[in-house]
């Protein structure tokens, strides 16, 4: 395995540990235990850590690394800066969409589970994913994807914890529908403005579902 593979390998495993909660926040993330466990030598991931840092999703000082913390304070500026880039990310998708992707998502959106059949929590999410990379695309920003791209895994973390609310989650579908209804529409105020509602009402759910 090469260094840069080695350190591509561990950057995946603790970025995707950290997202899961497998690693919890304050987790001490020593070099030596750490590059034992993923199977590394511990160059790698000094470099995976360094990636994880700028991510948000690491506190590095020095040697000493531990998983971000996260309390309500950071969760709301988290949210706070998603609402001012999604909101333009939506208006300028609505600007410049490709209206057969965005029906055909809004038909993946409609589709519910069996009747009889239990809700699964990770489709939404899945097609959340979806719909952010479909604004990513439709948008056509480099520096608003970038940074977009940059939140993107604390994003996640906080997404992959509060999920468990199945209200929540046929809400959040319902909001979803109409984001990309109007970004098909080509309305981009209303667009920008369900993207606004959206996140409130997300930061709501997540407030009060996280152990912060």
């Amino acid at each position: 395995m090469s260094l840069v593979r080695a350190s591509d390998v561990a950057y995946e495993q603790l970025r995707q540990e950290i997202i899961d909660w497998v690693l919890k926040p304050g987790t001490l993330l020593g070099e030596i235990e750490t590059a034992e466990r993923v199977g590394v030598s511990r160059t790698p991931i000094r470099e995976a850590l360094t990636r994880l840092a700028a991510e948000g999703l690491v506190s590095a000082s020095g040697r000493t690394a531990i998983v971000a913390p996260l309390s309500r304070k950071r969760v709301v500026e988290l949210f706070e800066l998603r609402e001012a880039l999604e909101t333009q990310a939506a208006r300028l998708a609505a600007r410049r969409r490709d209206a057969a992707r965005f029906a055909a998502l809004l038909e993946e959106f409609r589709r519910g589970p069996e009747p009889g059949q239990p809700v699964d929590p990770r489709r939404p999410y899945f097609l959340a994913n979806e719909l952010d990379a479909a604004i990513d695309e439709a948008a056509d920003s480099r520096y608003l994807q970038t940074a977009l791209e940059d939140i993107r895994g604390q994003v996640a973390r906080v997404r992959f914890h509060a999920h468990s609310n199945t209200g929540r989650l046929e809400r959040a579908t319902s909001e979803h529908m109409q984001i990309v209804q109007a970004i098909l529409d080509g309305d981009e105020t209303f667009a920008a403005q369900a993207t606004a509602v959206h996140l409130r009402n997300s930061l709501s759910n997540v407030l009060d579902s996280l152990p912060l």
